[in-house]
């Protein structure tokens, strides 16, 4: 015969996965909600006015997510780690360094046109700025660890590509280049964004394509070997 503490453990254990089910089917909800209320009021809109379009009270929201900054965290989780794998799509699928970081750079792009509001309202968390700041201690986990990984998926075909530069070059370079190309990438791409339509606004793969060309380029026309040949031709030239 079963132990009837046993059968009273299973039934309240029974009791709480549903309920963490509920919950959690409860959350995505929200987050989805949330979401298309962004994106049709703006990055601004207030948590009454995000309650009002998901046809809720504020009060639900602050139960689930704590305050708007846990609202951020939350819908970030979804749509940076949407965004992080569509990148890591693009640059697996590509046959060279220069067109991963055409791949790379065209799929955030895409990515933050599809809803600029959003976008908006998930990479500005507390405050913070964090897309201008990615190494500012006070941006969110999640950014964090987009940052960490987007900068590792720059690092290493910018390593295969640099590979016969001299050692302290190389060095230096990875150092720096893909934190500060991430910079380059975030103020082009929404500068673009914030860009009226028009005949002289570039389309989207165009935008990548100059986004690319200006860090692709200006990397390989700079290093020590390039300036070396410059020099070479210089001479031969007098």
């Amino acid at each position: 015969m079963k132990n009837p503490v046993q059968v009273v453990g299973d039934v309240e254990d029974g009791r709480s996965s549903r309920w963490n089910a509920h919950r959690n089917r409860r959350r995505t909800a929200l987050i989805k909600s949330a979401r298309r209320a962004v994106h049709a009021l703006g990055s601004g809109a207030s948590m009454e006015e995000i309650a009002s379009s998901a046809g809720t009270s504020k009060s639900v929201f602050y139960r689930y997510f704590g305050d708007k900054g846990g609202l951020q965290q939350a819908m970030g989780e979804v749509v940076i780690g949407q965004m992080q794998e569509k990148l890591v799509t693009a640059a697996q699928a590509a046959g060279t360094p220069r067109e991963g970081l055409h791949a790379m750079i065209s799929a955030y792009l895409q990515m933050a046109e599809t809803s600029p509001n959003v976008y908006a309202f998930v990479t500005r968390t507390g405050g913070v700025d964090a897309l201008s700041n990615p190494i500012d201690t006070s941006a969110s986990g999640t950014l964090s660890h987009f940052f960490a990984s987007i900068r590792e998926m720059m690092e290493a075909p910018m390593r295969t590509h640099l590979q016969n530069q001299p050692a302290a070059y190389l060095q230096t370079t990875l150092a720096y280049w893909p934190t500060a190309a991430i910079g380059h990438v975030r103020a082009a791409g929404e500068l673009w964004l914030g860009t009226a339509d028009g005949p002289d606004k570039p389309g989207r793969e165009e935008m990548a394509e100059h986004i690319t060309r200006w860090l692709f380029a200006g990397i390989s026309n700079n290093t020590p070997a390039a300036a070396g040949q410059e020099t070479s031709r210089g001479k031969q030239s007098q």
